[in-house]
């Protein structure tokens, strides 16, 4: 997964920003691997990433995954703040709601494709069980059938002594 020089920079500034958290708790928090993490630190420690500036993707090619956590930080920056925000991580207001429609959309859209998907499993499942009680049965006439043919033979077998 690729992440944007703007959310690596967002991601690493919250690990300097002395509030005492933990790097396991920022990759938490972010939904990303502490070693990803890790790196980015490294990076920015080489002077390969830098904390300030936009970012260098355009909004709209972010990942959904960068959108949310976006999303979730404006909501704490308040209104004074959310200029900053926005010029820092190079967005316009209106990419803020378009991003929370977008997200909302694709939720309810995996919650219906989730639900017909269960509809139809539901369905095979059905169709599979009575299969197997009709192919049950038969194999239990089988079954009678074997044995009655059996003990048939068994009844009317002539002795050959007499």
């Amino acid at each position: 997964m690729r992440y944007s020089q703007g959310f690596k920079a967002s991601i690493v500034r919250k690990t300097q920003d002395g509030s005492g958290r933990t790097l396991d708790d920022i990759a938490r928090e972010s939904n990303i691997h502490p070693a990803t993490l890790g790196r980015w630190i490294q990076q920015f420690r080489a002077d390969k990433l830098t904390l300030d500036g936009a970012d260098g993707i355009p909004p709209a090619s972010r990942h959904p995954g960068e959108k949310l956590a976006l999303l979730l930080e404006s909501r704490t920056v308040g209104p004074d703040g959310m200029g900053d925000f926005l010029r820092r991580h190079g967005l316009h207001s209106e990419h803020l709601p378009l991003w929370e429609q977008e997200l909302a959309t694709m939720a309810n859209g995996n919650e219906d494709k989730a639900h017909a998907e269960n509809k139809e499993l539901r369905k095979e499942n059905r169709r599979l069980q009575k299969e197997l009680a009709r192919k049950e049965k038969a194999l239990a006439e089988a079954a009678v059938l074997l044995t009655l043919k059996k003990k048939h033979q068994n009844l009317f077998e002539v002795d050959e002594e007499s």
